[in-house]
Parts: structure tokens; C-alpha cells; sequence
């Protein structure tokens, strides 16, 4: 088959774990024979001077990166305009592939909607969505700004224009179903390719000669610095660890809006010693830091999947997550790690100890993750079943639509 996909992120220009399934979706679809065409954007802040818009092929995927538009608009503050502005470059883009014609048009989350229905009408061709994430899951059901509003109509308009609708997870699937009222929804699983998350020894020990030069416990987070990743609970914890266990270190790997907030949490806590904050890391550098780790932690409030607990079991390290979302679906307390309620710092903190404590039985829970990989979520299995979805996507008379309901309450007590 023919696929069109669109997203606002595909690498190199990676904000969270939507850019690497994108990518891997991608390249496992275009092994089983099909063809490709994705549809993204340069990094946030170039223009067409500096970022022409180019069309290039990897790893046998015709990537089409867009142009940024002269308007000054800027993702951190004006998301709405800058999206719809990304979209209308996308769409000029998608025209110019008069030759080629998809069979159909695959939307990754609410940043690509307008010009995936805009080339999936003039096309004439099913419009399949995977919702990857909801406005409303992101702030625990509270939809009280403009801006939130603005986004969640432009999910629930996607959700309901979409010919066939994916999510990640079956927990994304009910939350899905109840905030856009749809029933028809595949639940397709986020993969991993096990063996590129395999580090040297080598690199493994310079790590922990890097964070741990005394030989006392790293505890490594990774991911979007964001509110809804639980950081600060994190955070929280880490004294009460380092009591039980002195000297602990703590490395949090990853950029986000609260990087600020949390290195002020940090020296609040009197803490901040204690506490690598690393960036962005190359994913070389990422591997070789979580199978130095003593225990990773994913503390997230709010997780779709969690495509990072599956990262950190290909890397071999012990697990402790919280039961958000996706979360409670990839990892068996007391099997392939320990699990937490969301948002319980004093849970953390005992969980984090008995991993430290009991390090034979976080090494065989670590092994157990591991094993789970190859057969429950492999890249080939998971693009062959997308590819179902193609398939069966027929397009649909849909009503026309007017401006959804807003809750005015919590959406999911609604």
C-alpha cells in the first residue's frame, strides 16, 4: 500500500516518544513491502532561508521535511497559530505529490489534524488517526483555559473525522472512547527494537564512573520534563532514599517546560548536590546510563503507553513505575518491576529502597522484562497490524460537525 503519514515530529527533531514510533513505524512498514511518504517540519524557530523545505530517503522512507512560514510565531507561545501554520506548509507539501497518490493518510495526534483531513478529503482516501495522547489526560480531566479547550476541540474534531482510530494502549482506548464518544478503536501497542538498545561494557562503566565515581546507587529518569511525568514526586522521595541509602545519586535525563521548576525543587529540598541534571542525551550515551543505573524510575502521573519502561527493560535495568496509564499494562508488579500508585512520594521512596536492598531480585525482574520484548512487542508484528488497519479503512460519510461540548467540570467525571 501507499501511506501518507504526518507528524509534527520524526527524527532528528524528537520532542518525546511520538518521534521514535513514527520512525519505526515507518521503516517496519516499508520492509514489508510498502511505500512510505512521511510528512514533518524542521526544528521550531528556522525558516526557509535557513530550512528550506527538502525531500530526502532513509532507510527506504521518503521523508518530506516542511518549511517554517515567514509569520513570527513561536511553539512556546503562540501553539495554536504556530500548529496551524506548520499544518498549512504541510499541506502545500502534500499537494506538490501530484504523481504519487496514497491509498491512505495516517494522522500522529492533534498537530497534524487540519492538514491530514485537508489532503485526506481532496484525496479521497481514508483517513486513519492513532491518538497518542488527550489534552485532558495531560491535565488530569481539566479542560479551565482557553488553550485547552482550543486543543481538545481539535482532538475530538480528529477523533470523529477519522475513518479508523488507533491508540497504544487499552487504557488510551477508554479514555479515548469516553472524551470523544467513539466505540471503533484498534489498540495497537508502541514497539522497540531490542538490539539497538544494547550498550559496550565499555560505555556502561564509564557511566557509572561518570555519575557514581564512590560506587554509591544512581537512580536515572528519563523522559519530557513535564508535570504529568511526576519529576517532582521524584524528586520528593529522593531525600528519604538517600537517608536509607547515603550518597545515592539521582540523574534526570530530558528537557521540558519544568526544567527550571524542578532544579529549584532540587535546592529547595537541599538536594541539588546530588542531582545530574543531563539534557537531551544522544541515544548512545541514554543506553550506556540506564544499564548503569541501579534502578530506573518513571514516576509519570499521566502515561498513554510508556514506550520509556520498554527502553529501560531492553537496556537490562531494574524498573520501578507508577500505574498511569499505559504503565499499569507494560510492567507486572513484583514480576518485570514494582509498581506505585501515581503520586505517592512515600511509595517511591520504598520502592526505590527494596530495589536497592534486594538487588538479585531487581536483576531478575530486569531479566524478566527483557524477555518479554521480542514476542509482546516487536516492531514487525506491530506494523503488520497497522497495516490491517489500512487495509479495512473505507472512507465514510461523516456528518458535518459543530464545536464539541466543553465540560465545564472533570472531563472524566462528566
Amino acid at each position: 500500500m501507499r501511506v501518507l503519514m504526518l507528524s509534527w515530529e520524526y527524527p532528528p527533531v524528537v520532542v518525546g516518544g511520538l518521534g521514535r514510533h513514527v520512525h519505526a513505524l515507518a521503516t517496519h512498514l516499508v520492509e514489508l513491502g510498502h511505500e512510505v511518504v512521511v510528512l514533518c517540519r524542521h526544528d521550531a524557530g528556522t525558516d526557509a532561508v535557513t530550512h528550506p523545505t527538502v525531500e530526502v530517503e532513509h532507510e527506504g522512507v521518503r521523508v518530506i521535511r516542511v518549511a517554517e512560514d515567514p509569520t513570527h510565531l513561536t511553539f512556546e507561545k503562540d501553539l495554536v497559530a504556530w500548529t496551524l501554520a506548520m499544518g498549512h506548509s504541510m499541506v502545500r507539501a502534500g499537494l506538490r505529490l501530484a504523481s504519487w497518490r496514497p491509498d491512505v493518510v495516517h494522522a500522529h495526534d492533534w498537530l497534524v489534524t487540519h492538514p491530514a483531513i485537508a489532503l485526506a478529503d481532496f484525496l479521497a482516501v481514508p483517513l486513519v488517526a492513532t491518538i497518542h495522547a488527550t489534552e485532558a489526560g495531560r491535565h488530569s480531566g481539566w479542560l479551565s483555559q482557553p488553550m485547552n479547550q482550543q486543543i481538545h476541540s481539535v482532538e475530538w474534531w480528529l477523533a470523529n473525522r477519522a475513518d479508523a482510530l488507533i491508540t497504544c494502549s487499552a487504557s488510551m482506548r477508554a479514555e479515548v472512547s469516553h472524551l470523544f464518544e467513539i466505540t471503533d478503536i484498534a489498540v495497537i501497542h508502541n514497539g522497540i527494537s531490542p538490539r539497538s538498545w544494547r550498550p559496550s561494557p565499555a560505555t556502561v562503566r564509564a557511566a557509572r564512573e561518570r555519575h557514581s565515581p564512590d560506587g554509591t546507587p544512581v537512580v536515572v529518569y528519563f523522559g519530557r520534563l513535564e508535570w504529568e511525568k511526576g519529576v517532582h514526586d521524584l524528586l520528593a522521595a529522593l531525600p528519604r532514599v538517600r537517608r536509607a541509602f547515603p550518597g545515592t545519586r539521582l540523574v534526570v535525563a530530558g528537557q521540558g517546560r519544568q526544567a527550571s521548576a524542578l532544579v529549584a525543587q532540587s535546592r529547595k529540598l537541599r538536594v541539588r548536590r546530588s542531582v545530574d541534571f543531563v539534557g537531551h542525551l544522544p541515544d548512545r550515551t541514554l543506553v550506556a546510563l540506564l544499564a548503569a543505573a541501579d534502578v530506573v524510575v518513571l514516576p509519570s502521573r499521566y502515561e498513554p503507553f510508556g514506550i520509556v519502561a520498554l527502553e529501560a527493560a531492553a537496556a537490562g535495568a531494574p524498573l520501578v513505575a507508577s500505574t498511569a496509564g499505559g504503565l499499569a499494562e507494560l510492567v507486572v508488579d513484583g514480576v518485570t518491576g514494582l509498581s506505585v500508585t501515581p503520586g505517592d512520594v512515600e511509595g517511591i521512596a520504598e520502592a526505590i529502597q527494596a530495589v536497592l536492598t534486594d538487588p538479585t531480585g531487581a536483576a531478575r525482574r530486569a531479566r524478566a522484562a527483557k524477555a518479554r520484548l521480542a514476542a509482546e512487542f516487536n516492531w514487525q508484528g506491530i506494523a503488520e497490524q497497522t497495516a490491517d488497519v489500512y487495509r479495512t479503512a473505507e472512507v465514510r460519510d461523516h456528518p458535518t460537525l459543530g464545536r464539541p461540548k466543553i465540560a465545564t467540570g472533570n472531563a472524566f467525571t462528566v
